[in-house]
């Protein structure tokens, strides 16, 4: 019994100097990479510039809460009542998904607020993410 504990140790011992060996291979081969400084463009923007941005923040979008999702067939469908129950396939305290107009943009929590429903933002997607999904 010993020995096959033994043979266990030794072999993780040499997985973690194989670990250990092909990262300091990788560390000697990365290069050091010189990025420009990032500056702050303070002009102005101008009127016509202006005029485009605010038509597009006037333009409506729907947002919604997701709580979870479920597959029913019709005839289920069509034998809910007052008191029924639908499974969804979140577990209990787990994120809400935030969409806008269809698309995922965020993760949030439930919270009350004055007696009305709302969602505290956990994690917003980032625009990249958000642009790799419509790909």
């Amino acid at each position: 019994m010993s020995n096959d504990n033994d043979e266990d140790l030794s072999m993780w011992d040499e997985a973690l100097d194989e670990q250990a060996e092909a990262s300091a291979q990788a560390s000697e081969q990365a290069e050091a990479v010189e990025l420009e400084e990032l500056t702050e463009d303070d002009s102005p923007i101008t009127g016509e510039e202006k005029r485009k941005l605010d038509a597009i923040l006037d333009i409506p979008v729907t947002i919604s809460m997701e709580v979870g999702r479920s597959n029913i067939s019709i005839r289920n469908l069509l034998q809910l009542n007052q008191g029924s129950v639908v499974e969804l396939d979140r577990v209990a305290g787990e994120a809400l998904d935030v969409l806008v107009n269809g698309t995922l943009i965020a993760h949030g929590e439930v919270v009350v607020v004055n007696d009305k429903f709302g969602i505290r933002l956990t994690d917003v997607i980032s625009q990249i993410e958000r642009i790799k999904k419509l790909k």
